[in-house]
């Protein structure tokens, strides 16, 4: 069977159960207004899907479109030694809460009610002492990528992480229809069988800035593919987080 195929007969196993494969969408890297943002935002629309954006604060730009904004870290700073991070352990943790904090009152300075509580690490990595203090600095979401461990990260921080990552980041283009496929297949398939939390959205990630025409293609052929089965249901940011009323 072809990726596509495989995703049929999985989406149908959920289907032939009487259950529902809760999708989620987040989006990294946003900035500004860009014309691939809003390829990105027109195409979502198209099919009834919200991304969540995952906003930079230091750079971010009061006139970025988007209904749900993420935290995604502070200024994008590497401070990694063997692998990149923003939020890890090589700095003091009341350093890295600080900047946090000055990230969050940054973000609903500009956008308000559009910047939830949630925080998206740059290159998905943090460090256990700091996601500790994101209680206290008002987080109640935290997402990262691979299967969670628990669904709190800290106590009151729901953790809802994202699986299936488009990019191949060595070649900085598509990964490819198969491993994007083979990815989606495979979290889906852990959920339905019990070996993995069943109660975790699918987290799809894309970055809108460096897309190149086979992923735009890709997204346009899984939004379509999914938004009409009857055992898939692509949930909003906020319901994702349990942020809603």
């Amino acid at each position: 069977m072809g990726g596509w195929e495989e995703l049929r007969v999985e989406l149908d196993a959920w289907g032939e159960a009487g259950r529902v494969a809760t999708l989620w969408w987040r989006d990294d890297d946003a900035v500004g207004p860009s014309p691939a943002l809003a390829r990105l935002q027109d195409l979502a629309a198209g099919h009834g899907v919200t991304p969540a954006l995952a906003v930079v604060p230091r750079q971010a730009d009061a006139g970025l479109p988007g209904q749900a904004l993420l935290q995604h870290g502070y200024a994008h700073a590497n401070h990694g030694a063997a692998k990149k991070a923003e939020l890890g352990p090589e700095r003091p943790p009341s350093k890295v809460a600080g900047e946090l904090a000055a990230g969050r009152r940054r973000l609903i300075d500009l956008f308000a009610r559009r910047a939830l509580p949630v925080l998206a690490p740059p290159w998905n990595r943090i460090a256990p002492k700091v996601v500790a203090l994101l209680p206290e600095l008002g987080f109640r979401g935290l997402s990262t990528y691979r299967p969670r461990e628990t669904a709190e990260a800290a106590p009151g921080v729901v953790q809802v992480n994202t699986h299936v990552d488009i990019v191949d980041w060595k070649a900085k283009a598509f990964l490819g229809e198969p491993v994007a496929l083979g990815l989606l297949v495979a979290h889906l398939c852990e959920r339905r069988t019990g070996l993995a939390d069943a109660a975790e959205p699918t987290g799809l990630l894309t970055h809108h800035l460096i897309h190149d025409s086979p992923a735009w293609r890709f997204l346009e052929r899984l939004l379509a593919a999914t938004r009409d089965h009857k055992a898939v249901g692509w949930l909003e940011p906020d319901a994702v987080f349990g942020l809603t009323a």
